[in-house]
């Protein structure tokens, strides 16, 4: 009988899942984080999600989307994470559709990284007067001249302060920008944010050609109030009016970043703070990589006694069953 190899059993049983890059940089690396993502078939065999609630007329089509709105009038609907998200620094890219039929179209989308978990309500199917972070995909133009729509915007709420809805969040805004071709646009359409605690906050966002990332916004924490709380939930909602549309959330996909080198994370730092890191002796690597290897080499090591037992076994078995006869 052919044994399964020691990386079979480990993937096998679930222990390992090596981290990948998913930043430019290489000395950032990252880990998938199942709890905060979504991909096909979006719910498990007794048609619950483990890790989201969804309300309002959202709908899920388990081969294709997660409908929060589809294209008729005065719908509302939104999907939470239950359980919030703590790292540190992370990255998180949504795929998503807005189409529908007809010239006119609305109202357009959000997503949330919110104290509280996401509640039905007035901004964009969730509730005004949030605590945390909110980047609106708006699609319809109230009040707002001079600003092509779509437009995107980022708004940090306090708890207190009314999203700005007359004038398309202009009160609120952090930061924001026009992507005409956002809706309907010939390829899958996303968006990326990443998050620095303490460093930067930043959108890109894919519409244009496949593979080709635009930026949005790129904002530091010396120049702008990124005020994201530690312990967030992460949503996503959308709303129709009298005009309406198809809000498809395709897939989402949260991951948490972290740096090798202690202290060596350049990432919205000035070119003359790079210059001087330089002529730095190289930092020392961070403990999470040694607890990582400490931890692969005493899962490798239990497996290898299981294995050596299994042999063990098999070869007293056999004398046991010789001396017989």
């Amino acid at each position: 009988m052919r044994l399964p190899s020691i990386s079979s059993l480990l993937c096998l049983a679930g222990l390992v899942a090596l981290p990948v890059n998913a930043y430019d940089d290489p000395n950032i690396k990252s880990i998938p984080l199942r709890t905060h993502s979504l991909s096909p078939p979006y719910l498990d065999s007794d048609f619950q999600s483990r890790w989201f609630d969804f309300g309002g007329d959202t709908v899920i089509r388990a081969d294709k989307y997660v409908r929060l709105t589809a294209d008729r009038p005065s719908q509302q609907g939104w999907i939470a994470s239950r359980v919030p998200l703590t790292a540190t620094n992370w990255q998180i890219e949504l795929e998503f559709e807005i189409h529908g039929s007809g010239n006119l179209h609305g109202d357009g989308f959000a997503l949330w990284l919110t104290k509280e978990r996401a509640t039905q309500g007035p901004v964009f199917g969730s509730t005004d007067k949030f605590e945390g972070l909110g980047i609106f995909f708006d699609t319809y133009k109230n009040n707002r001249p001079g600003v092509s729509f779509p437009y995107v915007m980022a708004m940090m709420g306090d708890g207190k302060t009314t999203y700005d809805q007359a004038h398309d969040g202009k009160a609120n805004e952090l930061a924001g920008c026009s992507a005409r071709g956002l809706r309907s646009a010939p390829v899958p359409t996303k968006a990326r944010l990443t998050y620095f605690q303490d460093k930067s906050l930043s959108l890109e966002l894919q519409y244009k050609s496949e593979d080709s990332w635009t930026e949005c916004f790129n904002l530091s924490a010396e120049d702008s109030n990124i005020a994201i709380p530690s312990v967030a939930y992460l949503g996503l909602s959308a709303e129709t009016g009298e005009l309406s549309d198809n809000h498809d959330i395709v897939s989402l996909k949260a991951e948490n970043l972290y740096s090798l080198n202690r202290g060596n994370n350049n990432k919205g730092k000035t070119t003359e703070d790079q210059s001087k890191n330089r002529g730095r002796s190289a930092p020392r690597p961070v403990k999470e990589k040694s607890s990582w290897s400490w931890f692969l080499l005493k899962t490798v090591l239990f497996f290898a006694v299981i294995v050596g037992g299994y042999f063990g076994w098999t070869v007293y078995r056999t004398k046991a069953r010789s001396s017989r006869f």
